[in-house]
């Protein structure tokens, strides 16, 4: 991989592992940071030294970066993404793909219509990837790797919970995260779509969403939901029984639980975790995650550097990254299927 100039648009909680990600992948150099919030730009400029700009528009005309990270709130997603593609520079962004499923739509729609209006026809069009780095968890690659070689036999269903703690003051210091307007959403579309994504991905599309999202304890604190309770039906004819909240005293490891005609599988993340094979026959395969990286948090998965590895090492190919606008709109459907079936949302 040549050397990559890299820009950060968005100096928020989860850009201190796209940070330190970049510092310690070979090849990749932070030049600068742009966020439109002055107390944000005054941080970063202390923090990190480099220079800082108020908007991706300036950052990319006054450094000329590679690629540019976009780790801003939900519905500052898609307009620096755009931003970046047009002006022909890599955009690898932040989950969700954006805060509504009409904003992921106009992406999507925007990325196509760049692509086709290339000579090459979109072969060397700027690329773009969305973190979902949970599906780079070693469990889940295992997990993966089981379903496709077929020794499993029949699929019966699955299980999926993620039962975590936040706090009405996580919601009072970014005021953003409790909001329809800005955060599209709560638990699920902030915290459990990475779930959500990865039983999708796994198990395939999900063609209905039946359920509840509910507000159990921040009613009167936030506008959004902070627990669901869902039955996810695939295309397959196999169902997933999906439950989230925020309201436990204590983060559990996400749990995602298969079970098939020979095996029982159970994939845990969350500081450690791994996939847990159980076979019909008396057998237990085990397959253990990396350890989370230094800085991060045990909650955001241990593989935010591996996609970002992988996104770069990418660049040099024709193809999109794998990972792209179109894989995310499926998670986007799913809650958002789930916010229409509660009355909720946009």
């Amino acid at each position: 991989m040549s050397q990559r100039r890299i820009g950060l648009v968005g100096y928020g909680d989860v850009s201190i592992v796209h940070v330190g990600a970049i510092e310690a992948i070979d090849g990749l150099e932070l030049v600068g940071i742009a966020d439109t919030d002055p107390a944000a730009r005054e941080r970063a400029a202390a923090e990190t030294s480099l220079p800082v700009h108020s908007s991706v528009e300036e950052l990319i005309e006054a450094l000329r970066p590679d690629a540019v990270h976009v780790t801003t709130p939900h519905d500052q997603h898609v307009d620096p993404s755009l931003a970046a593609l047009e002006r022909g520079v890599h955009v690898l962004q932040e989950k969700p793909l954006a805060h509504t499923l009409a904003e992921g739509e106009r992406l999507v729609e925007a990325l196509g219509s760049l692509r086709a209006a290339r000579a090459d026809g979109g072969a060397g069009a700027p690329k773009i990837g969305i973190c979902f780095q949970n599906r780079y968890n070693r469990g889940s690659q295992e997990l993966a790797r089981l379903l496709a070689g077929g020794e499993l036999g029949e699929m019966r269903g699955a299980w999926a919970s993620v039962v975590w703690t936040r706090t009405a003051q996580y919601y009072e210091a970014k005021p953003w995260r409790g909001r329809w307007e800005t955060a599209g959403g709560g638990l699920l579309i902030n915290q459990a779509i990475h779930t959500l994504d990865l039983v999708q991905w796994l198990l395939g599309p999900v063609e209905r969403t039946e359920g509840l999202v509910s507000q159990r304890k921040f009613a009167g604190v936030t506008e959004v939901e902070d627990t669901a309770d869902l039955v996810l039906h695939h295309a397959s004819g196999v169902t997933t029984t999906f439950y989230a909240t925020l309201t436990a005293p204590a983060a559990r490891p996400v749990e995602f639980e298969v079970e098939t005609e020979k095996a029982s599988l159970e994939v845990r993340s969350g500081g450690v975790g791994g996939l847990t094979v159980r076979w019909k026959d008396g057998r237990v395969d085990t397959f253990s995650d990396r350890v989370a990286a230094p800085g991060g948090r045990a909650y955001w998965g241990v593989s935010h550097e591996e996609l970002i590895r992988d996104f770069h090492a990418s660049l040099d190919d024709p193809e999109p990254f794998w990972i792209g606008p179109g894989e995310a709109m499926a998670s986007l459907r799913i809650l958002t299927d789930a916010y229409r079936a509660s009355g909720v949302g946009s």
